[in-house]
């Protein structure tokens, strides 16, 4: 019988020893967590060892670390760690996941850990974003609003279901999801915490402040139409695709200079 407390995956030694960035994640960032409900996200960025990537000793692609034990969703007060190789990382990132994006633009008390070479990789934003990432955008928020109907892999939270009538987090993760998608296509930025009034109207929703599922779902579409005429018509500033020869070349060099190779 399992007595374990906690949820580990991955090598923890190899990635804290090369941990070049870590942020807060998740509503934390986002400026929309409210307390009492919501856990705690962190993501970190760690450069391998050479023997990892260029000889016989095995990649370590991420670790995880959680306060809650395996199988059980994490809660009020729990932490929730990811840590990715910086080669993962940026393969995610190029890709347009959003959840990938955010130590980007995190504000900067939301930085944990900063070296030099985490400020170079943030300062590869520009890089890295392009209109990939708006339908990566639009791809979670079709995910959540799945759930939210019932038609995703995950289940609704009973428990919100009760109290408002609809899980009021898929929605508002969907909504979120919508209005950073926008603003991405638009800007080229994110803006970490939301902008305030798109943040009120995600925490609206969030504490069930929006009795009818119908109107939130009338108000993710219409963020959606404008996202999609937008990329239609091509008004955005953003590129098709990401530099992804800028961001390996600079990658390469970051984990030469990591090695003490430079």
């Amino acid at each position: 019988m399992s007595t374990a407390t906690h949820t580990e995956h991955g090598n923890g030694q190899v990635a804290r020893a090369g941990e070049i960035l870590r942020t807060v994640v998740g509503s934390g960032v986002h400026g929309i967590a409210i307390p009492g409900t919501d856990d705690h996200d962190e993501m970190g960025v760690f450069v391998e060892p050479a023997e990892c990537v260029l000889g016989l000793a095995p990649p370590v692609p991420h670790y995880v670390w959680r306060t809650q034990p395996e199988g059980a969703r994490s809660g009020p007060g729990d932490t929730d760690l990811v840590m990715y190789s910086l080669r993962k990382y940026l393969r995610l990132a190029t890709k347009g996941n959003p959840t990938a994006l955010l130590p980007f633009f995190a504000q900067a008390d939301a930085v944990l850990v900063l070296t030099p070479l985490g400020e170079e990789l943030r300062a590869l934003a520009p890089a890295v974003l392009s209109q990939r990432a708006v339908r990566r955008f639009l791809g979670f928020m079709n995910s959540q609003r799945e759930r939210l109907l019932g038609r995703g892999k995950a289940p609704n939270r009973p428990e919100l279901v009760a109290k408002y009538g609809y899980d009021v987090k898929y929605a508002s993760h969907a909504l979120r999801l919508a209005f950073q998608g926008r603003e991405v296509l638009r800007d080229g930025r994110l803006t970490l915490p939301m902008p305030a009034a798109e943040r009120e109207e995600v925490l609206r929703v969030k504490s069930g402040g929006v009795p009818e599922l119908a109107d939130v779902l009338d108000r993710i579409a219409a963020v959606q139409a404008e996202i999609e005429e937008r990329l239609d018509a091509g008004r955005t500033p953003l590129p098709a695709d990401p530099d992804l020869d800028n961001v390996s070349t600079w990658a390469t060099a970051a984990h030469r200079r990591h090695w003490g190779w430079a």
